[in-house]
């Protein structure tokens, strides 16, 4: 199929026609409730089994996004490549603006997505590339999430029933594994990779991704919980490795939270008491220090957690969006405790750090250097 037109609502009102969407599904992420409609019973059983913790009988709903099995439609758009990330050399996304939104074109599989003004669409060979069709859907989320107030940060997220924590990290820090070593002290999981954070009435909250958790293989190994997430080969083959090697594999595994931590819950919402950013060495033999920083004065942490909203995400008035900047996501941190983690990496030091804040619901305002180590001792 051919698309000419460049309106948004014309396209989509043309693939839907062409490809009818009349399976529903209903996902309820905090308190936004999203209806999936797609045209293959295969998409609704993947994605059902997907968001297994969220799918919720039909109600009203805030976003609504169809999924089309289908060929890889012809756009005679121009699109405009990706500049990889920093580090990255694939380019893997280009987009196309439209006057009323904008599709995202995957380069290696062909999938398409069109959105803006809060008409949502996903069409090509989606079966073959569910975790795009899944990352869509989070993606429309965090934009419906963001438009009601908040900054985007890049952070894993665990909690308490009344406090949470996030955990950032420069890359390949191990914000991921360190929330799952927390989580095998039953704490429940909030977010692997994206916290929408927001000024509340009741303080500092956070809303995470209905993502599960992708880990590398180092985390497998060296978390009992995770012990049957490999194959026996792979475990010998990664167990072979050297821990240098092993902390740059290339690899990801997903790890349903309730599948192999059955004494956590995935929630998508805490209140947010503190904040960790790991900025530690892989090569440092010593034990991991934990320092409480101001983020206003250590904005040089920051670019750890700070993060762009990308090409899946639309303002409201289809303007180009102005990414916040270091003082407004300073500003907002100051609400709560931030505590960067120097020294050696120690994943079962820091999670036990990381129970003793919990427990406390944070660091209190006043205390000397010598507290931390005395909060570590005490688990």
């Amino acid at each position: 199929m051919r698309i000419n037109s460049y309106l948004r609502r014309e396209i989509t009102q043309t693939l839907r026609n062409a490809y009818p969407a009349d399976i529903g599904l209903f996902l309820r992420f905090g308190d936004c409730v999203v209806r999936v409609r797609m045209n293959r019973p295969a998409l609704k059983a993947g994605l059902s089994d997907y968001f297994a913790a969220f799918v919720v009988g039909e109600s009203d709903h805030n976003i609504d996004i169809t999924v089309h099995e289908a060929a890889i439609p012809e756009f005679f758009h121009d699109f405009t490549a990706k500049t990889p990330d920093p580090g990255k050399t694939k380019i893997k996304e280009a987009s196309a603006e439209l006057s009323d939104g904008r599709i995202v074109r995957k380069l290696l599989t062909g999938m398409h997505f069109i959105f803006g003004q809060g008409d949502n669409l996903a069409v090509g060979p989606c079966l073959a590339n569910a975790n795009q069709v899944i990352n869509f859907i989070n993606n429309r989320y965090i934009e419906w999430s963001l438009h009601q107030g908040g900054l985007l940060g890049h952070a894993a997220g665990v909690r308490l029933p009344d406090a949470g924590l996030a955990l950032a990290g420069f890359s390949g820090m191990g914000k991921s594994t360190l929330a799952l070593h927390l989580l095998r002290y039953g704490v429940d999981f909030v977010s692997n990779d994206r916290l929408m954070i927001k000024q509340t009435d009741r303080g500092l909250t956070m809303s995470g991704v209905a993502k599960h958790p992708r880990i590398n293989p180092g985390t497998a190994l060296n978390n009992e919980n995770l012990k049957t997430l490999l194959t026996q080969a792979d475990r010998s083959r990664y167990a072979a490795l050297s821990k240098e090697a092993l902390w740059h594999l290339e690899e990801k595994y997903d790890a349903p939270v309730e599948t192999f931590f059955p004494g956590s819950r995935f929630v998508l919402s805490a209140p947010m008491t503190g904040l960790f950013i790991l900025n530690w060495e892989n090569e440092n033999p010593s034990p991991p220090v934990f320092a409480a920083v101001d983020p206003g004065r250590r904005q040089d942490l920051l670019a750890a957690f700070m993060k762009k909203t990308g090409l899946f995400y639309h303002s409201p008035d289809g303007n180009t969006a102005v990414d916040p900047t270091e003082d407004e996501y300073a500003a907002l941190l100051k609400q709560c405790d931030v505590v960067e983690i120097k020294g050696g990496v120690d994943f079962d030091a820091a999670a036990r750090f990381g129970m003793a804040f919990l427990e406390n619901r944070g660091v209190p305002a006043r205390y000397s250097d010598d507290l931390i180590p005395d909060l570590l001792r005490a688990r």
